[in-house]
């Protein structure tokens, strides 16, 4: 008797660590995955490129981070980069949680720097609860970047509207057809919402501006201007906002100044 219990006591310690063992192993990448990512992870901490000699030096730049901004923007223009008006938008939700994407640049002044969206999309719900904003230019191959803090505020709607008009067709019924950053099912649900779009304003020069949609401006506080260097030690100049009292929409009609400083790369 105590043998078969015994023998039934061994079976079932048999079955649990077999049991076990297998758990284990399901829980486990096969070994040839975590090798791809030991060999990803390995590449990327071994990248590395050597920055030209090429400084900023403040002398060389202007007091005016607008017209600093303007010429940076037309070396990327003339060097014939591709969509040289990119930048990474970071806005942040209520509760302080970071999202970033890729928008485009509309227009800049001494306002501030302009895009256009969804006022209902993410990012626009975001700027509405948290108007504090960033931007982001990287020009990877003159080895340049801008950085951009402020507050953001809509543009007005003869603004909005005037830059509507200047969009392909099909650009401003795929407004009207997308509900921006909600859940759908499929593409085919999108596409027949352009389809009905279609429809309802076949002809190009009818399609109105939605009520949902229009532009922003980033009044900037900050403007970092970056330039990469040997060994990483980068040229870091950055305009800082100073009031001297007054309002305007415009740092000269607001008697705004700019103090320049230099950081540490």
């Amino acid at each position: 008797m105590r043998s078969a219990i015994e023998g039934e006591r061994s079976e079932l310690l048999r079955r649990n660590s077999s049991a076990t063992r297998s758990l284990s192993i399901r829980g486990t990448a096969p070994p040839d995955v975590n090798d791809e990512q030991e060999d990803l992870t390995d590449a990327i901490s071994q990248l590395r490129v050597t920055r030209s000699t090429e400084g900023l030096d403040e002398s060389d730049i202007d007091p005016d981070p607008f017209v600093q901004f303007g010429a940076w923007m037309r070396d990327a223009l003339d060097a014939r980069l591709r969509m040289p008006n990119e930048m990474t938008l970071a806005t942040a939700d209520r509760q302080g949680r970071p999202v970033a994407r890729i928008v485009l640049l509309k227009g800049v002044d001494e306002g501030g720097f302009t895009f256009f969206t969804n006022y209902e999309s993410r990012k626009g719900k975001h700027l509405a609860d948290n108007p504090h904003a960033a931007l982001v230019f990287y020009w990877a191959e003159l080895e340049r970047q801008v950085d951009v803090t402020g507050r953001v505020e809509r543009v007005s709607f003869e603004e909005s509207e005037a830059y509507w008009h200047t969009r392909p067709p099909a650009s401003r019924r795929a407004a009207w057809a997308s509900r921006q950053s909600e859940v759908i099912q499929n593409r085919a649900e999108l596409e027949q919402r352009v389809r009905e779009v279609e429809k309802r304003w076949p002809d190009d020069e009818d399609i109105p501006i939605p009520p949902y949609w229009g532009g922003f401006r980033l009044i900037p506080e900050t403007i970092e201007f970056w330039q990469g260097r040997p060994n990483r030690l980068h040229d870091r100049l950055i305009y800082k906002r100073v009031a001297r009292g007054g309002l305007g929409r415009t740092a000269e009609q607001a008697g705004m100044g700019w103090l320049i400083e230099r950081l540490s790369p």
